[in-house]
């Protein structure tokens, strides 16, 4: 919105050109959602705690999780506001790829939406029944996924990328559509599952969509997706001012779902995110890079189905509780110790996916 402003301004005023740069913008995005989210989160806990949207804590749970009990939850309708606010602000609108990204987002939120209001309002511990819910998932996802093959003009924009190697490009025609949906409706359930403890799954969602909008920008940009010899992508660096506010935006969340939590993300934040993250990856064409940054995730997700395969199979769980992250506060770790050492295991993460930029 403000690019076309901008854009007519700078006939008047050269000074006015800084704001045609994704750089600035993406920098603008990350303050803008921000701030955003620090003015609106106080009031917003206020509301939630007045209607008395409060989390609904597992009765099979950590004992240290009751005391969580009525805790605002549908927070991550916080998160949304400001990435929806600030990317509308500051990207080019006529970008299709930001339409996509933005839109899917928003959708899977809604469904999120959905499924926290049967739990809070209507007492429902289940939510949405998860074949609804999947259901939805899945026709947003493969709406997204069908846009995506549909509207692509470049072989490069439906092959499979391999990192590691340098010119391993395979092209997946129609498959395309089948990787992008797990990948998109995948990443979502791997960050609801991870949404368990206070900031475990906020902070590791900020550095991964990071990471994610510096290659959707290298893949953006000519001279250096040649140099680095990945895929050249023309317009996805513009997503760059979308993860900028979803960084921006989640940072800001931080700030009261940080331990003890004023607030949680409830599933509108948690499936919305987690599809943001896909999306922006499969456009950008590093799903496999997607997979190695958000570990936290993809391990979060295995102990739900080792744990349920073993015991449906056997009659014995793996782990204590699932996901993963209950089975070490059951070990006895307290919950900040579990939460930082995820944080720091995401940090690695994220610096190796990084490096498979150039390790090709």
């Amino acid at each position: 919105m403000l690019l076309l402003l901008a854009e007519y301004l700078t006939s008047i005023e050269s000074g006015f050109a800084v704001l045609q740069y994704i750089t600035v913008r993406g920098i603008m995005g990350i303050l803008t959602a921000l701030i955003l989210s620090l003015m609106i989160g106080p009031w917003m806990i206020r509301k939630l705690s007045q209607q008395k949207i409060g989390q609904v804590v597992r009765d099979d749970g950590p004992k240290s999780h009751f005391s969580k009990a009525g805790t605002p939850t549908m927070g991550g309708a916080l998160i949304l506001v400001s990435i929806a606010a600030s990317t509308l602000l500051w990207a080019d609108l006529r970008n299709s790829y930001v339409w996509v990204v933005l839109l899917t987002t928003l959708l899977f939120g809604a469904v999120g939406w959905v499924d926290d209001y049967r739990k809070v309002f209507r007492k429902d511990p289940r939510g949405l029944p998860a074949k609804w819910k999947y259901l939805w998932q899945s026709v947003i996802g493969l709406g997204a996924a069908l846009f995506l093959y549909f509207t692509a003009t470049d072989p490069v924009q439906t092959s499979y990328i391999v990192p590691f190697f340098k010119d391993v490009s395979i092209d997946t025609g129609i498959l395309f559509i089948v990787i992008s949906y797990f990948v998109i409706v995948g990443s979502s359930n791997a960050v609801n599952l991870t949404d368990g403890l206070d900031g475990l799954a906020i902070l590791p969602t900020v550095m991964v969509g990071g990471a994610l909008g510096i290659i959707a920008y290298l893949a953006g940009h000519a001279e250096f997706s040649q140099y680095l010899r990945i895929p050249f992508v023309t317009g996805t660096g513009e997503l760059v001012i979308f993860c900028g506010a979803l960084v921006g935006a989640g940072l800001g969340f931080l700030w009261f779902n940080t331990y003890p939590a004023q607030v949680f993300m409830g599933d509108v934040g948690a499936l919305a995110l987690g599809a943001a993250l896909g999306v922006v990856a499969v456009v950008a064409r590093h799903e496999i890079v997607l997979f190695i940054m958000g570990g936290i995730f993809v391990a979060e997700t295995l102990s739900v189905i080792l744990q349920v395969a073993s015991f449906k199979l056997t009659g014995k769980r793996i782990f204590r509780m699932a996901p993963i992250h209950h089975h070490f506060e059951l070990k006895g770790w307290p919950e900040p110790r579990v939460i930082v050492r995820f944080w720091i295991i995401t940090v690695m993460l994220v610096l190796f996916g990084l490096a498979t930029l150039k390790l090709r």
